[in-house]
Parts: C-alpha cells; structure tokens; sequence
C-alpha cells in the first residue's frame, strides 16, 4: 500500500468496499448481535469485516428486541434511547432547561407572580398595607375615611385577590408538575441505556471468558500431547 493511502476492507453483508476505520472484524461483534447477522447471513469468519451501517443496524434492531421482551412494547423515550445507544450519543438533558425553552410568556408571569405571592416579602407588605388601611378608615386620619368598620370595600379587594391567586398558583404548580415529569423522563431515559449497556457488557464479558477457556482448553491439550510424545520417545530408548 502506497503511504498515505487509505486501507479499504469489503464489508461481508452489503458487498462494499469502506475505509478500515468504519468497518469492525467479526470477532469484535458482540455475542447477541452476531446471532442477529449469522440469521440473515450465516458463515462467518473472524477475519470477516461488517460495515459500521450494516452494524448499527443490527445492533438497533438488537436493543429494540431486548426492550421488547423486557416491556412488550417500545414507546418514544425507548425509541430515543435506542437511537441515543446506535449513533452512540447521550440521553441525559437538563429538564429544567426544557421546561423553561417550553414556557409561554403567561406562563412564565404566572411562576413569577407565584413565587412572588408565597415569600416573605408578600406577606409582610400585604399585612402592612392591610394595616394601614385600616387605620386609616378607624383612625379617623382622613375626614371621610373612604371605607369605614366593617370594611365592605376590604373584603372585595381581598376576595379579588383571592380569586386570581388561586389559578395563578394552580398554573405555577401545572409548571412543577411539567418538570417533575421530565425530570422523571430523562431519570428513565438514562437507568434504561445504563441497564442496556451493562447487559451487553456482561455479555461481552462471558464471550471473552469462553474464549479464553477455549484456549486454555487447547493448551492444555497441547500440553498433554507434548507429555504423551515426551513418553513415547522414553519408552522407545
């Protein structure tokens, strides 16, 4: 090969020639995405190369059947989870940030108003200008107090107020609950690539482990071959 060429290898599945750098030998193919190709193409050898897009697709197609023996069924989060686990891409995202992108401009003053309305800062003036106002109207500062004991003009403003607090607050708590449930989203969004991936690094891992006692089998075979010439030649001397 000539320097600075690239090395191309023939992907087994599709026929095409790609760089060696988007192609993976069959021995690196994990366990139970080979049962997956060996179905639809059978006779593989370990110095076989697959294309990384004849992969991904095998590897997809192996995530969605574990999730649907796992589940029954495959919903979006787990659609975006295995498509997050193909292109090898992370699941996890702020919900905080997501729900704030989503917000409307109401619904970001409802919040405010909300938060504004449940602090310390509210209730201390409110009691202040509560307080005022009926000093003013028992007191006697003004010569006509604008509403006197027992204050009709008072309960109106207060029930007013009441009655646009209450759906304010109810839409602030609509928000929390929005989040809650993202948070709850991309908390399962990340446990179900961790359990995914931990599946099919134990399979790797007993791959390897059968292996390796293959090859300790076999040299042990050898071993015992060398042992058994090593008498033979004894014996004929």
């Amino acid at each position: 090969m000539e320097s600075g060429q690239t090395e191309t290898l023939t992907c087994r599945m599709c026929g095409r020639s790609v760089p060696a750098d988007d192609a993976v030998r069959w021995g690196a193919v994990r366990p139970g995405v080979r049962h997956l190709i060996e179905a639809d193409r059978p006779g593989w050898d370990p110095e076989d190369v697959i294309c990384l897009d004849d992969l991904a697709k095998y590897r997809r197609a192996y995530v969605e059947n574990l999730i649907e023996e796992e589940r029954g069924e495959i919903g979006d989060l787990e659609s975006q989870v295995i498509a997050a686990m193909t292109n090898e891409q992370l699941v996890s995202r702020n919900p905080v940030e997501d729900a704030e992108d989503m917000l409307t401009f109401g619904q970001r003053v409802s919040d405010r108003v909300a938060a504004f309305g449940g602090s310390w800062v509210f209730i201390i003036g409110f009691m202040g200008v509560l307080t005022a106002w009926m000093a003013v109207n028992v007191v006697g500062i003004l010569a006509k107090p604008f509403d006197p004991y027992p204050f009709i003009l008072l309960n109106l403003v207060l029930s007013t107020l009441a009655a646009l607090q209450a759906p304010i607050i109810m839409m602030s708590q609509k928000r929390q609950e929005q989040k809650d449930r993202l948070r709850a989203e991309n908390d399962y969004r990340v446990n179900l690539k961790a359990e995914l991936e931990i599946r099919q690094l134990h399979e790797k891992i007993d791959h390897q482990l059968a292996r390796q006692w293959e090859k300790l089998v076999e040299l042990q075979q050898i071993q015992i071959d060398l042992l058994e010439e090593s008498i033979d030649e004894r014996r004929r001397k």
